[in-house]
């Protein structure tokens, strides 16, 4: 498992965290929230647990007041998307700590100007933007590991869609399943490349040199709340009143 951006975001964040220790960190059934003592939150998509007991996390018990350090390097290991996961929302929580780059938060699929002479690849299933593009005409693929959501290709399937696409969305949880560069490996050429979704790290940075030139992720303004909506099952939907869904462009 190749964990490239996962790496170079924990380089990036590691001077940043010095002191900061973790005050709460709730693994719910849909996403995963970590606070900071400075009350800045972030979150991630929660791993599918493959555990042959009731114990999902092996380290749970132990997070809540650890150095924020510690938890952000969970993000490179190799063997437990559970820990990845708890990576990538801390990850989220020190970036919410920093200063913003310049963002955007207008609809980022609008902003791409497809048109009918487009072909679009879609890497995880983003239900609600769906329809929207299917309207533009253009020829659309979906890439999705679970069959269950039906008209969509599998991996293996959608090579060929993903080599020769123009504008290719991507799932954020890509960091979480360890799928991602092998997924950006995987594209041809395309013009636009967006990492989309509330577990997608708003660090430009962090893929500088990659084929991404968007990525579109959120920032928790209301962490009580948030911590509330995950702890009890919540998704998106239920999250989004206490998120900022924001935009910002790779570089170089």
């Amino acid at each position: 498992m190749t964990l490239t951006i996962q790496k170079r975001l924990v380089d990036l964040l590691e001077p940043q965290a010095g002191a900061v220790v973790v005050s709460d960190v709730r693994i719910g059934l849909g996403y995963t929230a970590v606070l900071l003592q400075s009350g800045h939150a972030g979150v991630a998509w929660t791993a599918k647990s493959d555990s042959a007991c009731c114990t999902h996390f092996k380290e749970a018990g132990t997070l809540t007041g650890r150095p924020a350090i510690e938890l952000l390097r969970m993000l490179t290991n190799e063997s437990s998307a559970m820990a990845r996961t708890v990576g990538l929302a801390t990850a989220n929580a020190l970036l919410a700590s920093l200063p913003s780059p310049p963002a955007s938060r207008d609809d980022v699929i609008a902003t791409l100007g497809i048109t009918p002479e487009d072909r679009v690849v879609m890497i995880g299933h983003f239900a609600p933007i769906i329809a929207q593009i299917r309207k533009i005409g253009c020829r659309f693929d979906i890439i999705e590991l679970n069959s269950h959501h039906g008209d969509t290709l599998t991996p293996e399937q959608g090579r060929e869609a993903m080599a020769h696409c123009t504008v290719a969305i991507v799932t954020g949880t890509s960091l979480i399943n360890g799928t991602c560069d092998e997924v950006l490996a995987g594209l041809g050429q395309p013009r636009a490349v967006v990492l989309l979704g509330p577990s997608s790290p708003l660090c430009p940075d962090a893929f500088t040199g990659t084929p991404v030139t968007h990525v579109a992720g959120s920032r928790v303004h209301n962490a009580e709340a948030l911590l509330r909506v995950v702890s009890e099952g919540g998704g998106t939907l239920l999250m989004k009143a206490n998120l900022d869904f924001e935009t910002v462009l790779v570089t170089g």
